[in-house]
């Protein structure tokens, strides 16, 4: 129990800049007090008190604002920042080194009994107001972004962003010779929140794909019309009727196909 606390504390002092000691983190911390009423609460279930079980989980509720179904399974060095508004359902699994922001809910999608919640592998971190909805896995090292609706599995080392939430997969995972900008490049590190620094998601980059496409458009179009103007043509050049899709076309399509996913 002890060795647990300190390894909780420790992690709090790593992961939050504002935090100055463990005194201030033992007493002025609510998702650590949370953690400590669940584990009292776990405990009592898992001995069969149920209603023990959840009149201490109502307690340490009431004291953090936070919300742990005592059937849930916490593993080591969790840290829950700020945490108020936190939801974690009754068969969410989070395993070790995992981090959640305020306002998250881990929750089932289903009535049926049975596994309905999320389990969050190691090292994922979930961003503030993110909904991980239904009984499915958040891969290891996986991120969701601020306020993102997850209702479907996240691949480790990937980023969920948006609602419905789409993901950024890591880099040995994209497309041959795809590269990101900004916010992906920093996916190894510790991101705050679960957004990087950029905020780099699909619909961006598919925005600025169309952007650079129509730049190198327009790049062609002045091409060809300085050699017509060059040579005398003057007269409008009107497209093949019927012609094959040029490769730009095809490149536009999928595009749009990626807005669309």
């Amino acid at each position: 129990m002890w060795i647990r606390l300190q390894e909780d504390i420790d992690t709090i002092l790593k992961k939050d800049p504002a935090a100055r000691g463990r005194l201030e983190v033992f007493l002025c911390y609510p998702g650590l007090h949370a953690l400590i009423w669940h584990r009292l609460a776990h405990r009592s279930w898992t001995a069969g008190l149920t209603t023990l079980a959840r009149f201490l989980s109502h307690l340490g509720r009431f004291f953090t604002g936070i919300e742990i179904h005592p059937g849930a399974s916490i593993g080591r060095r969790v840290f829950i920042d700020h945490g108020m508004g936190v939801v974690i359902g009754e068969t969410a699994e989070i395993h070790d080194d995992v981090t959640i922001y305020q306002g998250v809910t881990l929750g089932g999608t289903s009535l049926a009994k049975g596994k309905r919640h999320p389990t969050l592998e190691k090292g994922v971190v979930v961003g503030a107001g993110a909904q991980v909805l239904g009984p499915f896995t958040v891969g290891e090292g996986a991120k969701i972004g601020s306020n993102a609706v997850v209702t479907k599995p996240v691949p480790a080392g990937a980023t969920a962003v948006g609602n419905p939430a789409r993901m950024i997969l890591k880099a040995e995972e994209r497309p041959a010779g795809e590269e990101l900008t900004g916010a992906a490049k920093t996916k190894e590190e510790f991101s705050a929140y679960g957004v990087s620094k950029n905020g780099d998601d699909p619909l961006i980059k598919a925005m600025h794909g169309l952007i650079d496409q129509a730049i190198a458009q327009q790049h062609r179009i002045e091409q060809l019309e300085a050699q017509l103007n060059k040579g005398g043509i003057g007269k409008e050049v009107k497209p093949n009727v019927g012609q094959a899709d040029s490769a730009d076309c095809e490149e536009l399509k999928a595009l749009n196909k990626l807005v669309d996913n």
